[in-house]
């Protein structure tokens, strides 16, 4: 389990984005040479692991995991990024075969030209969730 795939199926799962981004643009580590755009890449930034005194059957695991997004235009990659953040932001529970999950946003970074002429951004998150050890 990881923050990427937590990340992957919230964003996966959110209808309104994606209607403007599809699913085979959300991409995992990586995007293609020539992506068509839009499109969205989620990796991680760091990883922490909490361990416990007294081991148990779960590790607490704290990701910060970072959404990329690749458009166009300014206005497509504002309006992209507000659909990632209402599709991860302040979600809890059991998201992706994890539990205990709770996901915050953890700052948005600045815009910058991408490949291509692209418009980037990312929006970061801050992923926490119980690991079997």
């Amino acid at each position: 389990m990881s923050g990427v795939m937590i990340i992957g199926a919230l964003l996966r799962a959110h209808a309104p984005l994606v209607q403007v981004v599809p699913e085979q643009w959300i991409k995992a580590g990586a995007l293609p040479e020539d992506p068509a755009l839009p499109a969205i890449l989620i990796r991680t930034v760091s990883s922490v692991d909490h361990p416990f005194l007294k081991k148990g059957a779960v590790n607490l695991v704290t990701e910060r995991i970072a959404v990329t997004v690749r458009a166009a235009s300014y206005r497509d990659q504002r309006a992209i990024i507000r659909l990632i953040r209402s599709a991860a932001a302040d979600k809890t529970g059991t998201i992706a075969g994890a539990a205990g999950v709770s996901v915050l946003t953890a700052g948005t970074g600045p815009d910058v030209r991408g490949p291509g002429n692209s418009f980037e951004q990312t929006q970061d998150f801050k992923v926490t969730f119980n690991e079997p050890t």
